[in-house]
């Protein structure tokens, strides 16, 4: 018996050797690339249908769009994790999903240890806006109002990265002002438009619109540089407030995915990101392009997870 096994796995060497090595593994990809959107449809998925047309011709094969969202983000990308590491099941994200949600829910089944670097591909910037009528001009009379009196404020959510950016004024210059969480970033811009919020934490794509109409008026941006679309927008740093909170957009694999096939996705991203039309499309959502390598994008999310950890901790959050 043992030789007639040998001689079997003979067989099928010469086999292998006939028709060449590129029978025993197809070079990737050789069919649709699958990417999980976790957030309810939006701008997220406008960007990736016009980069899917890049990655299509960069790569020989189409690009699904595949909406799975919930948890702020953890089931789709819980859905990614879980699926084999071989480059044909992408997720698309904020950070918020990998770096602070594995914090708040006991049953997350995911963190940066789960995923690989793909590349960070926009900033969805934060900003504190107000009504355009609003006395308040700028972050330091934020903070000066706010030793005068109870602030409100709106955000998407409870330990949103736009509530963490307020919690981050609050820790630099002593102020407590109230949060107000909500369900997505309309409902409490709304509020604050109608005059029931003092001001809305919000990413600023979502009150650029109402800003350009001259309804709204941002007071600061959290990012490491200001808005290209609203340059007259200073930091918070600039203001004299060490606030930054950044948030990364990124495309990421799951762990284990090999290099070879990362590389050729970093490639393909880094590529459709210099097209005119994916430009065009963050241009018209005010989401300012960010390539970011995957080595990169790797060692963030694991740097921000620790980061988040402690700030959750100094909040007294539990996981749920």
């Amino acid at each position: 018996m043992p030789d007639a096994m040998t001689a079997l796995r003979g067989l099928a060497v010469l086999a292998l050797l006939a028709v060449g090595p590129g029978a025993a593994r197809a070079e990737y990809p050789d069919r649709p690339i699958t990417m999980v959107m976790p957030y309810s449809p939006g701008a997220a998925d406008v960007l990736i249908r016009a980069m899917g047309e890049h990655l299509q011709r960069a790569l020989g094969q189409p690009l699904v769009p595949m909406t799975r969202d919930g948890a702020s983000g953890v089931v789709g990308m819980r859905i990614v994790a879980g699926n084999p590491p071989d480059g044909y099941t992408l997720g698309h994200t904020p950070m918020t999903a990998i770096v602070v949600q594995p914090h708040l829910l006991r049953d997350a089944g995911i963190g940066p240890d789960s995923f690989e670097g793909v590349c960070g591909t926009n900033e969805n910037v934060i900003t504190v806006a107000v009504r355009a009528d609003s006395p308040i001009r700028d972050l330091p009379g934020l903070v000066a109002e706010g030793r005068r009196r109870a602030l409100s404020f709106g955000s998407p959510g409870p330990n949103s990265l736009p509530q963490l950016a307020v919690w981050r004024v609050q820790r630099a210059t002593g102020v407590e002002m109230n949060h107000v969480p909500y369900r997505g970033e309309a409902p409490h811009v709304n509020d604050t438009l109608a005059g029931r919020l003092d001001f809305s934490a919000a990413i600023v794509s979502s009150v650029a619109e109402l800003v350009r109409a001259g309804r709204m008026r941002m007071l600061a941006v959290f990012s490491e540089n200001r808005h290209p679309d609203f340059p007259d927008v200073p930091t918070a740093r600039e203001q004299g407030i060490d606030a930054l909170q950044f948030s990364q957009v990124g495309i990421y694999a799951p762990r284990g995915t090999p290099a070879p096939v990362l590389d050729r996705l970093e490639a393909a991203c880094r590529g459709a990101l210099e097209e005119p039309a994916v430009r065009r499309v963050l241009a018209s959502s005010a989401s300012p392009v960010r390539f970011m390598p995957r080595a990169e994008l790797t060692r963030m999310i694991h740097t921000e997870y620790a980061n988040y950890g402690r700030i959750l901790r100094e909040l007294g959050v539990e996981p749920q």
